[in-house]
């Protein structure tokens, strides 16, 4: 596995090493080891699993200390734009976003420190995304900010997205109070 981009202090997009012959593929998608040599010190404990159609909109979400969690997400079928947003007060690159698109065939990971909001528009029907995070989901801690926030500018790629009720109402950075200092 080897480190494709560093962006915002602590993302990085890794590419894993991929063995392809005429059966198939084979790649190692988790090593703890291979990840520390990388600089990624954090212990995995959960793994999430979303399917989706094409033009959802899932995030921006996050999860607030003592629960926060890093995250490790890919994309096993379909498309994605990835998205994080630093929200670490007194960070040189609060309110930046980074995006990326994830996809079954070029099967890159995003590694998503503690201390970023999360979030990915699905490309294609069927996508099914998997993410490893280094807490357990604790529904009093959880936070979000607005998806379609102007002061972000993200290009989601889909102009009539599919959002959850809570995505529609999650605060603007703008009035953000950040639970995370840098």
């Amino acid at each position: 596995m080897e480190i494709l981009e560093q962006r915002l202090n602590g993302v990085l997009l890794l590419k894993p090493r991929v063995f392809e012959d005429p059966r198939g593929y084979f790649y190692e998608s988790f090593n703890a080891d291979t990840l520390k040599k990388l600089g990624i010190q954090d212990i995995f404990i959960q793994d999430n699993q979303s399917f989706s159609n094409a033009n959802v909109v899932r995030g921006l979400h996050f999860q607030a200390p003592p629960y926060a969690q890093a995250k490790l997400v890919r994309v096993i079928n379909g498309a994605v734009i990835d998205v994080v947003v630093d929200i670490r007060k007194g960070s040189p690159t609060y309110g930046e976003h980074y995006a990326v698109r994830l996809d079954a065939q070029n099967k890159l990971m995003l590694y998503v420190p503690k201390g970023f909001a999360h979030g990915f528009t699905t490309l294609e029907d069927n996508t099914l995304f998997l993410y490893k995070c280094t807490e357990y989901y604790n529904k009093q801690s959880e936070g979000g900010l607005l998806w379609n926030d102007s002061e972000l500018g993200i290009d989601w790629g889909t102009a009539n997205p599919i959002l959850s009720e809570k995505d529609k109402v999650n605060p603007s950075i703008g009035i953000f109070n950040s639970p995370f200092h840098y």
